[in-house]
């Protein structure tokens, strides 16, 4: 390199070294000055730079990364100090003591895992069943996820299939099969206490039954009692319809039928109470005057006996004369007939009730005529 030549340290042509120019002190030339000369000449070491500072550089930045934490969002930071338990590290930038006195080990505890199997189950009423298991869980405390058991992903799997056989050894076949909701709730229910029990650290978000079928080497036999069970529900359901449909039919003729009765009740104990009151005032009154109330009952009751009649009769001493009248029912004239008296007819003529409608015949004379 020149003797002239900025940096060159070589000697110039009358012995001497360049000097270097002078700047100003302060700003960014001091600092880098300041590194330059943390980095200078002297000693041994590499490039020229002491050994111990390459040393002190190499642990500070130690010092730096093993003391300085960042927890992102989906993790927890779980603080061992000297081996044991500490504290729980929340999202965000944390500061630690360096190891090994502090050490942190991390967890997923917002990712959520899944676990599926199909198990052979027994029922309560000895058939086999193959039931679909379906869970889905999370980390619900890093602590004892880590620490509480050896292996919680294990034991959850295990736990899930003992909660599942044991709620299914419980119910028969038809519930298994065709009504799985409350059985659903009562296995997540035993499987999240088992969780609990065993110290997993585990929360079970979500649990299903989505499907549980025979076995195929008995298949077929199960599938003709699923269709005589299917028969059986139509049959039930077809007889709840008929009674739905006659009993409220029998229950309005009976409505019907008591009504009537109590209507007749009603009219027959008005009408035996108006007359035992009008027989009481009759008797009141035949006390009082009996001939004029006797001669009025009569009228009253041969009034009520030829209003009643569709044919009048009339007579005298010697005489009786029959005179059939229309029927009103039959549309004839409803006026009423006249009254025929011997004065009216021959004496020795009569009208014979049994030849209506031909001339009438001389009649007999009577014992009283005979008398005379």
């Amino acid at each position: 390199m020149a003797w002239n030549t900025p940096g060159s340290n070589e000697p110039g042509p009358e012995g001497r070294r360049p000097q270097r120019p002078r700047k100003a002190p302060g700003g960014l030339d001091s600092v880098l000055d300041g590194l330059r000369g943390l980095f200078g000449g002297g000693g041994g070491g590499v490039g020229g730079t002491p050994i111990w500072r390459w040393v002190a550089i190499a642990f500070g930045l130690w010092l730096v990364f093993s003391t300085f934490l960042l927890i992102t969002e989906q993790e927890r930071g779980v603080v061992l100090r000297f081996g044991h338990f500490n504290r729980v590290l929340q999202p965000g930038p944390h500061f630690k003591a360096p190891w090994p006195i502090e050490t942190v080990q991390k967890v997923n505890a917002t990712q959520s895992n899944a676990y599926s199997e199909t198990v052979p189950v027994f029922t309560r009423d000895g058939n086999m069943v193959s039931v679909e298991i379906n869970v889905q869980y999370r980390i619900g405390d890093p602590q004892t996820y880590l620490f509480g058991t050896r292996d919680a992903d294990s034991v959850m799997q295990q736990a899930a299939q003992s909660a599942v056989r044991e709620q299914v050894g419980r119910s028969d076949l038809d519930t298994v099969l065709n009504a799985r909701s409350e059985l659903t709730v009562t296995v997540r229910e035993s499987l999240q206490k088992t969780l609990q029990d065993y110290r997993t650290g585990l929360v079970v978000t979500e649990f299903n039954l989505p499907n549980a079928r025979p076995p195929d080497e008995v298949k077929d036999a199960f599938d003709e009692v699923q269709r005589a069970r299917a028969d059986k529900n139509t049959s039930i359901n077809q007889a709840q319809a008929y009674a739905k449909k006659v009993v409220p039919e029998a229950r309005g003729e009976a409505a019907r039928t008591r009504a009537v009765a109590d209507g007749y009740k009603t009219a027959t104990v008005a009408r035996a109470t108006g007359d035992a009151t009008r027989f009481s005032l009759l008797v009141d009154q035949y006390k009082a005057a009996p001939d004029v109330t006797r001669k009025r009952l009569w009228l009253e009751t041969v009034q009520d006996v030829l209003t009643q009649n569709r044919k009048i009769i009339g007579g005298d001493s010697r005489q009786l004369l029959y005179v059939p009248m229309g029927d009103k029912r039959s549309g004839a004239s409803s006026a009423p007939a006249p009254l025929l008296t011997p004065d009216v007819l021959s004496p020795a003529i009569t009208a014979d009730p049994g030849t209506t409608g031909r001339s009438a015949r001389p009649s007999r004379p009577t014992r009283e005529e005979e008398r005379r």
